[in-house]
């Protein structure tokens, strides 16, 4: 089999973190400017499309050939571009991305921090010059009377410069393969490789977006910020709601008001201490302008691709931690939740598109909140189809009760499925039946089923809104400990991982239960061998004394969810039971989508553990009978898992309310 590596340097007008790839490739105006490339591992090779040369035949060949295995890192990133300079689709089962292969290993998605990583040598790393290189000639520059008034470099305003350019690509390509090279032994298995090339294909597909909604809602925020400007200007003198500094001294000055902050709980306090109307409005005036809530309408239309679908909008192993996707461009996977049923969205959404703004207000009052209400209904289906919406119900609670084989939680999923009745029932020691959908213990069943069931304690409750509930903090430990109690074996099981990844650790001896899980240590990673045949990988591991809590710890190197940096990072029992859990449903997840692919059904979003299928209106409820079956049928390797799918049908995405 033979292999092409490739790295391509482009230029667009489009901004490619803010629009995708797609929207930047489809631009008039985006060209590749060099393409970097090695064949079969030989000598590495700079096409300067810019200057003139064009892509010899025998590379164009090897493109399209299916016998060519190509290669890049972020790979979606060069088929795009590729199909976009040909104009033919390029197949993405006949890629390998080498970035997916490091988040797989735990490892970074950035070229520079994963050779880093790997501890290459400094002659195959990436050169530390891109990021300038890439602004002078990939992005359109500012006129000015220095550069004559253009908007953008040639390679002939800077020729040692471009020099220098088509050198960076050429060490691009050096690093790419020595990454793979390294790597390459843990390569992803086919039937991951299969899953990515599916994940290309929904990427590729898009997902239609109502743009009238969008230009809309826009409109309409631009139209209340502006009043709700002019209005604060004439109350307060200030013009930006981002100029907190000045609303402080206006409220010092004028109302003999002293707050350090102006969060959102500092205003509530203020309120409630002053009855000033002009202090009230202003503060409320604050609030509206610094809401963002149609920063992903913004989003959607500059990424709306010509045929009205915004596509790259999933990433695969986004959350290399468990290899479960993650949300780009729009974040779908973090939008607002509606409280309005089906009916009042689509009324919702004509008022909307009216631009009638007086209706709005007289309707919903809260105008700003209403469009982020709306904002999953932007992605729509085509005319004569239809949504339909599956989601595994419950997917996490079940698959923590079968992998710690907690029996009388799998008769729950097996029979009526209520488990925070179910459980509130168990740790209280009362019949179910007594338990209604508005009982003190239902509400306390839900907040524990949701706070710990990873080892969490009095501070997960907390964290989860316990005491906003009206629990009292005196009540919440007695609540821990009732849950635990009924979850005896759900709790061992955490401390099992642990117990097991040490031992792994310090013997270097494979070891686990034989069936839902076994640690393994090979070349400084620890990994975690799930049911499906997947793994997850901690990078050079190690056990050390907590300086806090005395208690020996499990560490790692890997990437701050929060602050992105590389460094090193403490796991335990409960997050190993977290990350197992998580990384299972995901699987699940995996096996549903490769099973609605090879139904026919067309994929156009996946959002946590739901899927969104585009059908055909006149067959929709046989579609959802369909896809909802396939969501319950039961997987190969999880034997006992019972699974269920919930859905419904919709012309625009929501939740089911």
């Amino acid at each position: 089999m033979h292999t092409l590596n490739v790295d391509l340097e482009t230029y667009s007008p489009e901004p490619l973190p803010k629009t995708g790839v797609h929207r930047y490739a489809e631009h008039p105006e985006f060209e590749i400017l060099l393409f970097g490339y090695s064949v079969d591992g030989g000598p590495v090779g700079v096409i300067d499309l810019a200057g003139g040369e064009p892509i010899p035949p025998a590379l164009v060949e090897a493109l399209f050939d299916p016998g060519v295995v190509k290669h890049a890192f972020n790979a979606a990133f060069e088929i795009a571009c590729l199909s976009a300079h040909f104009r033919r689709p390029l197949p993405a089962e006949q890629w390998r991305c080498t970035s997916v292969l490091a988040l797989t290993l735990g490892m970074p998605g950035n070229l520079a921090t994963v050779a880093e990583v790997c501890k290459l040598p400094v002659d195959k790393r990436k050169m530390g010059i891109g990021g300038a290189m890439i602004r002078y000639f990939c992005m359109p520059c500012k006129p000015t009377k220095a550069n004559g008034g253009r908007t953008r470099n040639l390679p002939t305003h800077d020729p040692a410069r471009w020099g220098l350019f088509k050198e960076y690509c050429a060490r691009d390509v050096v690093t790419e393969m020595a990454v793979f090279d390294k790597l390459s032994r843990w390569a992803p298995s086919t039937a991951e490789q299969n899953l990515w090339a599916l994940d290309q294909h929904i990427n590729a597909q898009g997902w239609e977006v109502d743009t009238e909604l969008v230009r809309a809602a826009i409109a309409i925020d631009d139209e209340m910020k502006a009043k709700a400007t002019a209005e604060c200007i004439a109350l307060t003198g200030i013009s930006k709601a981002t100029q907190v500094a000045k609303l402080k001294t206006w409220l010092a000055e004028e109302h003999d008001i002293e707050t350090e902050s102006l969060d959102k709980e500092e205003v509530k306090g203020i309120l409630k201490l002053n009855t000033v109307a002009d202090v009230e409005r202003a503060l409320t005036l604050r609030q509206e302008l610094s809401k963002s809530s149609v920063a992903k309408y913004l989003a959607m239309s500059r990424s709306v691709c010509a045929d009205g679908r915004i596509r790259g909008l999933f990433q695969f192993y986004g959350a290399n931690r468990t290899g479960r996707w993650a949300g780009r461009i729009v974040q779908a996977h973090n939008l607002p939740r509606s409280d309005l049923s089906y009916r009042d969205l689509a009324l919702a959404r004509d008022t909307v598109k009216s631009l009638d703004t007086e209706m709005l207000h007289l309707l919903y009052g809260d105008v700003a909140g209403l469009l982020s209400q709306l904002l999953r209904s932007a992605f729509v289906a085509p005319p004569g189809k239809v949504f339909v919406v599956v989601d595994f119900a419950a997917i996490e609670a079940r698959v923590l009760a079968w992998s710690a084989a907690e029996e009388w939680r799998l008769e729950v999923f097996r029979t009526h499925g209520r488990i925070y009745e179910a459980s509130a029932a168990e740790m209280f020691k009362v019949p179910i039946e007594s338990i209604g959908k508005k009982s003190p213990l239902r509400q306390k069943g839900k907040i524990s089923e949701l706070a710990l069931g990873y080892h969490g304690g009095v501070g997960a409750l907390i964290a989860m809104g316990a005491l906003k509930m009206g629990l009292k903090e005196e009540d919440l430990q007695p609540l821990v400990d009732a849950w635990r109690t009924a979850n005896p074996n759900i709790m061992s099981f955490g401390r099992q991982l642990e117990n097991h990844a040490k031992q792994c650790l310090r013997t270097r001896i494979p070891t686990g239960d034989g069936e839902r899980y076994g640690f393994r240590y090979e070349s400084g990673m620890l990994f975690l061998d799930l049911p499906s045949g997947r793994s997850l990988c901690y990078v050079k591991p190690r056990i050390e004394k907590s300086e806090i809590t005395g208690y020996w710890n499990i560490s790692y190197d890997g990437q701050d969810p929060v602050t992105k940096q590389w460094g090193r990072t403490m796991t335990y029992a409960g997050k190993l039971l977290e990350n197992h859990t998580q990384a299972t449903a995901r699987d699940c997840l995996a096996v549903a989508l490769t099973r609605l692919s090879s139904a026919g059904f067309q994929i156009v979003g996946h959002v946590h553990d739901e899927v969104i299928c585009e059908v055909e209106e006149s067959s929709a409820a046989e579609a959802l009978a369909r896809v909802e079956d396939i969501f319950a049928k039961p997987i190969g390797w999880a034997p006992g898992l019972p699974l269920k799918g919930d859905g419904f049908i919709s012309p625009f995405y929501r939740k089911d309310v």
